[in-house]
């Protein structure tokens, strides 16, 4: 395999600028991240939800973060780019694979996906004016997988940077398994550079599915990294270890910190990391505590015992008891075997 590129997949609520600094400094092998999406990108110059810490490039890398909105109207995805480019961002993607019934029942997100003429008639509109590279982030369909074959031409029609396809429907939500016979099937009709996305929750998983989906070499990592902050850097490195065939380069991305400390030790850095930053970033308010317990539904599966790790967490109401709690986890609780130590 040639040289894999990761990104993080934008996860509401979780994956904002806060953790996407904090995570850069503590752990390895991202190429890319995306914002959660933005919507309701209003008329004026420069709209209010455009101005934040989110986007700032004072707070962001403009060379690895790429802005995502959700929206059907053409003219507030041309209003988004103009100001993406003005804080000298080079893409933005388009947002049309939110499975959640409220945002598709809105013809939004993958709910777009049955309408292949009125996705047309937007890219035809945005592809008039813009003038910074253009992703979109899609499923296979809303209702039934077939959509995407309406779709693929339509794409097809315009310059994409990337298409991103995470092959299940919105209706599935994140249920059952992700096709990744059906998306492998989709790859010679595709003129983007495609990026795959679902499921790859191990390096084992990653190997099984890179291999299904070759020769794609991109890939989007979600709930899985969420669940092993330590996952892209493995994944790279079975990579360089099947490359050169030396199980002694299964660390090399990790050497620079592993040497100092474990992996529990570093895990616990990074999360009294990200709750001081988002701390600091709320005033001290408690409100920090319901992004950080969605970061533990998945963080959960990174120690021995989730369930009792979760129920710890889940039932805090103040900052004084999340600290202890964490504290106790890190005493009591070792790492599962997936994220060796």
């Amino acid at each position: 395999m040639s040289d894999i590129r990761l990104s993080l997949g934008p996860f509401q609520g979780i994956t904002d600028a806060p953790f996407r600094n904090v995570f850069k400094r503590h752990f390895n092998g991202i190429d890319k991240f995306y914002t959660p999406f933005f919507t309701g990108i209003h008329k004026e110059e420069h709209a209010k939800n455009l101005q934040g810490e989110e986007i700032d490039p004072r707070f962001n890398d403009v060379e690895t973060l790429t802005p995502q909105i959700l929206s059907t109207d053409a003219e507030e995805i041309l209003r988004f780019a103009k100001q993406c480019k003005e804080l000298e961002y080079k893409e933005i993607n388009l947002n049309m694979g939110c499975p959640f019934p409220r945002v598709a029942n809105k013809k939004r997100g993958s709910g777009l996906l049955p309408y292949p003429d009125k996705v047309e008639t937007m890219l035809d509109r945005v592809f008039e004016e813009i003038d910074v590279k253009f992703s979109v982030k899609c499923r296979l369909g809303y209702f039934s997988p077939d959509e995407i074959d309406a779709i693929i031409p339509v794409f097809n029609k315009f310059p994409l940077s990337e298409l991103i396809i995470h092959p299940r429907i919105g209706k599935q939500l994140y249920k059952g398994e992700a096709d990744v016979e059906r998306f492998a099937a989709l790859i010679p009709y595709i003129n983007a550079p495609l990026v795959y996305n679902g499921d790859i929750f191990s390096v084992d998983s990653f190997k099984r599915i890179s291999e299904a989906v070759r020769p794609v070499n991109q890939f989007m990592l979600g709930r899985g990294i969420l669940a092993n902050p330590f996952l892209a850097e493995d994944i790279k490195a079975s990579v360089i270890a099947r490359r050169n065939d030396e199980a002694i380069q299964t660390n090399t991305l990790d050497c620079h910190a592993s040497l100092a400390m474990t992996r529990t030790e570093r895990l616990h850095n990074y999360l009294l990391d990200l709750y001081e930053d988002r701390l600091r970033h709320a005033g001290g308010s408690p409100k920090v505590l319901g992004r950080m317990k969605e970061l533990w539904s998945y963080l959960m599966n990174s120690f021995e015992e989730p369930q009792v790790v979760w129920r710890k967490i889940k039932k805090i109401n103040a900052l004084k008891e999340y600290e202890e709690a964490v504290e106790e986890i890190f005493r009591n609780q070792g790492l599962s075997s997936q994220v060796f130590s």
